[in-house]
């Protein structure tokens, strides 16, 4: 293992210390400094991987090791970066907290070790550490009682993921002789029944998907996400999700193989749940007025894409075609390790809006009349990303994943050419939705008439981290065809061939093959700012004629800019009417007057949207646990006489199975 990546750790575990000693400003700066040294160790390491470490301890008789391999260390790389920065440069003052950096240290320690622990045992612990940590982090800058209840969600929801995971490990190891081991876990999966082999798979769907926001799962995001700030977002969206794409990548891709029967069953499930999740998440992040929640509904919905990639992975591989297998596993590695980059870019964006207008609401305050020109070059980069806007890597990557399903017509089986033909579909729903929603995000979150005496600026941390992560989008794309070689290694030992190069060809990207399609975001860099000179030309000319400005006709009264502003509601309501099937929208009005009915004092809206599988799953789970907990709250009664009754009933029973 590269020693940039021991020394992280070790700087991670005594930040966690520091923390807990309430040194803030050294914890700080060693959570930044432990990012740091994991993206050189993670950069240095690559294209080939770590080498093994076997470390002096041992569970249940069983060593513990660490390796990193290539897909890994690239996802940690990514996801790093937003994390440094939230840590150095953007943690709120309720992130300042010694909870706050103690989640942090333990989130950041619980996924390196998800990224490269080699045995069952060790992996779960971190697994959990890493779902541990982030509860920490929320918990620690909100201690109301709903930001509670939407961590302890979060945590149930998880814990039924985590319990998931447990039974398809297990099972693993009882088809291995009782071994932990990740090395002999495709063996294990050779030797089951086809039937057996698409129940595992769905159990690492099922497990995994809980900390990547597929269905039902995604409905833990907004709660949690917006009970905390965009730093502990950033680290959320960014090293967490990457942590679990690959922890499923490696479940489907390297344990369960065993030859292609089953496969095809389990790419159809992964690619259906993924296209209907990143569909309903991006509907639901289109209606959402909050920073946060719009922004954890839009992780769901990347992480879902990403996962649709992967099930078109295994539909080509199940079909024999190792070439386009490797397409879309590294298309997936891609979009999520760009989504990092931009969505972190996006959550310090908005902890950048909150210290400076005290609330995350998107509204039309001007945030970029009032603040320095590099925050909303940032912003507007990373917006751009996640709207799949070219040049940037939110556009290459979501191009890749076009084109990849749209390679099914190569698939022998009607099932299979059906299924992608069908994500294309639900993909293409899916990216003219999140284009909207960016719209949405930066045109009334950023935008707006601004002139105001009490609109403070943006401080000048969040502009540099957010400009800097903008620019980190946008390099990305530009030099992806002299990085794509970095995975060639990876996608050899699963798919039997380099692959990854092959998706460029010069400055163009291609899928596989120039003969079918092609882009440049590298070309588009030069080409779209040329483009731009013949408007400039025009604006500059237009200077040397008199402006005339006036108001826009306002009724015959003196214009608002605020009360005049799009909200969100209004820009967002036409696909609340249009969809109401999914959203089933409610609209309250509540007044309340005078002694005189006419006389209105005081007028109350509210508009609201119903979740999909909170009323018809979790709720009812939910009463029936507080129903259990009611009957056996009697145990706690005090009553001398029920205890002895008790006990004597279970002397009673016990007799009665010796006697048998």
């Amino acid at each position: 293992m590269p020693e940039a990546l021991m020394v992280a750790f070790w700087l991670w575990l005594t930040a966690l210390l520091a923390s807990l000693l309430r040194l803030t400003s050294g914890a700080r700066v060693l959570l930044a400094l432990g990012a740091v040294a994991g993206i050189c160790g993670a950069a240095s390491a690559l294209p080939q991987g770590g080498t093994v470490l076997t470390l002096p301890l041992a569970l249940a008789d069983q060593p513990v090791r660490l390796h990193y391999a290539p897909e890994a260390l690239w996802l940690m790389a990514f996801g790093l970066l937003p994390a440094a920065l939230a840590v150095a440069l953007c943690t709120p003052f309720r992130a300042a907290r010694p909870g706050w950096l103690a989640g942090a240290a333990l989130s950041l320690i619980g996924a390196l070790g998800v990224f490269g622990l080699q045995d069952a045992y060790s992996f779960l612990i971190a697994w959990e550490l890493m779902s541990f940590g982030g509860a920490v982090m929320l918990l620690a800058e909100h201690t109301s009682p709903e930001a509670g209840r939407a961590t302890l969600y979060m945590l149930s929801l998880l814990e039924v993921g985590a319990v998931t995971l447990l039974l398809a490990l297990l099972l693993l190891a009882a088809h291995a002789q009782g071994s932990v081991d990740f090395a002999g876990f495709a063996a294990s999966a050779a030797s089951m029944s086809m039937g057996l082999r698409v129940f595992v798979g769905a159990l690492f769907l099922f497990g995994f998907g809980a900390k990547l926001g597929l269905l039902p799962f995604y409905e833990w995001f907004p709660g949690a996400y917006a009970s905390g700030s965009g730093a502990s977002g950033a680290l959320l969206s960014g090293v967490v999700l990457n942590a679990a794409l690959f922890a499923l990548s490696r479940s489907l891709v390297d344990w369960l193989p065993g030859g292609t029967a089953g496969l095809l069953g389990i790419g159809i499930l992964v690619t259906t749940v993924g296209v209907v999740s990143s569909i309903l998440a991006a509907l639901y992040a289109f209606q959402q007025d909050d920073w946060r929640r719009l922004l954890s509904f839009s992780s769901a919905e990347n992480a879902s894409i990403a996962v649709a990639t992967l099930g078109a992975s295994l539909i080509f591989r199940g079909d024999g075609d190792a070439s386009l297998a490797g397409l879309a596993w590294t298309v997936a590695i891609l979009h999520l390790s760009g989504h990092a980059l931009a969505k972190g870019g996006m959550f310090l964006t908005s902890d950048g809006v909150y210290t400076a207008g005290g609330s995350y609401r998107l509204a039309q305050h001007g945030w970029l009349r009032n603040t320095s020109f590099v925050f909303g070059i940032g912003a507007l980069f990373a917006t751009m990303s996640l709207a799949a806007l070219p040049p940037q890597i939110g556009f290459a990557t979501e191009w890749f994943t076009f084109q990849t399903v749209f390679q099914g017509f190569h698939l022998a089986s009607l099932a299979g050419r059906l299924t992608l033909a069908l994500a294309g579909a639900g993909l293409a729903l899916t990216a003219a939705v999140a284009l909207a929603t960016f719209v949405k995000a930066f045109g009334i979150g950023l935008l707006g008439d601004g002139h105001r005496p009490e609109s403070p600026h943006v401080g000048p941390g969040y502009g540099l981290a957010v400009l800097l992560l903008g620019l980190a989008v946008l390099a990305s794309s530009v030099a992806l065809p002299v990085c794509l070689p970095a995975l060639d290694a990876a996608d050899a030992l699963k798919f039997g061939a380099p692959i990854a190069h092959t998706l460029a060809s010069g400055w163009l990207l291609v899928p596989l093959t120039d003969t079918f399609a092609f882009i440049s975001p590298s070309k588009l860099v030069i080409v779209m700012p040329l483009l731009a000179i013949f408007p400039l030309l025009l604006l500059l000319n237009a200077r040397r004629f008199a402006v005339r400005r006036v108001p826009v006709w306002y009724g015959g009264r003196r214009q608002d800019p605020q009360g005049s502003g799009t909200t969100s509601l209004t820009f967002s309501n036409a696909m609340r009417t249009f969809y109401s099937f999914i959203y089933r929208p409610t609209l309250d009005t509540t007044r309340e007057h005078r002694a005189v009915a006419y006389f209105i004092q005081k007028l109350e809206f509210e508009h609201d949207i119903a979740d999909v599988f909170g009323p018809g799953i979790f709720t009812p789970i939910r009463r029936a646990v507080w129903r259990l907990a009611g009957w056996l709250r009697a145990l706690q009664s005090g009553d001398l006489n029920f205890y002895l009754a008790l006990i004597g009933f279970l002397l009673i029973f016990i007799l009665a199975l010796t006697l048998r």
